[in-house]
């Protein structure tokens, strides 16, 4: 055989860049991209979204939510996390925390959702993931962005239609925020989540109060909100 010939031969490729290649997304559609993470900075709250895997129940059936909010309050502040708000919903979370760094924000995150996995599978007697996939993290910087991240958030329950007109969202930490415009005897519900949580656990809330000067002021800012008022969606 000639030499060019030899040189023109075309090994069969199993790698490359091609349509179908690298691992498949998990979960009904695709997932969180698993490109490297932008650099976050601890003046930026974050928004984080964690949906769980098909098939799990709801997660705010009585038995499983306070088993999840157990969770949530262990893990609340560690690693430079710190979670500031909290919604849990059928079948995601939505988050509100402040984080030194991205590092600090993966390692609290990786905590949250370890803990919360392992007390939901416990519960139901499961092995396996229970989240689809990475959770979404997105950087709130600027009060605006701050104030409707957190409304929507704290209401997310009203957009889904699981809570009743007047009430506070109990499975939530909308109980032990201050920021509504009713006064907390008007928002039924809230005290009574709080003692309820007070008496079974021994500690004063699930999540620790903000320290970043947009979570602390954005409220102020853009002035409260009502209780029964319907985010759009996100």
């Amino acid at each position: 055989m000639a030499r060019d010939s030899q040189l023109a031969f075309a090994f069969r490729s199993h790698g490359g860049k091609r349509k179908g290649a690298g691992r498949p997304a998990k979960g009904i559609k695709a997932g969180v991209s698993h490109l490297r993470r932008p650099a976050l900075s601890r003046h930026h709250p974050v928004h984080v979204t964690l949906r769980s895997a098909a098939g799990v129940p709801s997660l705010r059936n009585a038995r499983l939510f306070e088993k999840v909010r157990l969770a949530l309050a262990a893990g609340r502040e560690r690693f430079g996390f710190r979670l500031v708000h909290f919604s849990v919903q059928s079948n995601h979370l939505h988050l509100i925390a402040e984080a030194q760094d991205a590092h600090a924000l993966s390692l609290g995150m990786q905590g949250l959702s370890v803990r919360v996995a392992r007390a939901v599978n416990r519960v139901l007697a499961r092995r396996g993931r229970l989240f689809a996939d990475r959770y979404h993290p997105r950087a709130l910087k600027s009060p605006r962005a701050v104030h409707f991240a957190v409304r929507y958030v704290l209401l997310n329950a009203r957009k889904h239609q699981t809570s009743a007109p007047g009430f506070i969202d109990d499975c939530s930490s909308a109980p032990w925020f201050g920021g509504f415009v009713r006064p907390d005897e008007l928002a039924f519900g809230a005290a009574q989540t709080r003692e309820r949580w007070r008496s079974s656990s021994g500690v004063e809330a699930p999540v620790v109060p903000a320290q970043s000067w947009l979570l602390r002021h954005s409220t102020r800012r853009y002035g409260g909100f009502d209780i029964d008022d319907t985010p759009g969606t996100d």
